[in-house]
């Protein structure tokens, strides 16, 4: 048995090839570029941006969690000193 190459399928070509199957075998398989790579850039730039934002997102909740688990440690040590 010949040692082949372990290849990660992609949700995006399994997307493409549900939509055309020859589209994604000229691309995915004959190494044929795609004509429409101005609108591929765009969305993998939109995608990135998102991602960013996600992550700004994420790190903000955790520091409104920081933040308002000390605002209740201020309160409790603010009642206790009273």
């Amino acid at each position: 048995m010949k040692d082949q190459k372990t290849r990660i399928l992609r949700a995006s070509e399994i997307g493409q090839y549900a939509y055309c199957a020859r589209a994604w075998w000229l691309g995915s398989v004959m190494g044929i570029p795609s004509h429409n790579t101005s609108a591929l850039a765009r969305g993998d730039a939109h995608h990135h941006t998102h991602g960013r934002q996600v992550q700004s997102a994420s790190w903000l909740r955790w520091l409104a969690l920081a933040l308002l688990l000390l605002a209740m440690v201020v309160f409790v040590v603010g009642l206790m000193t009273t």
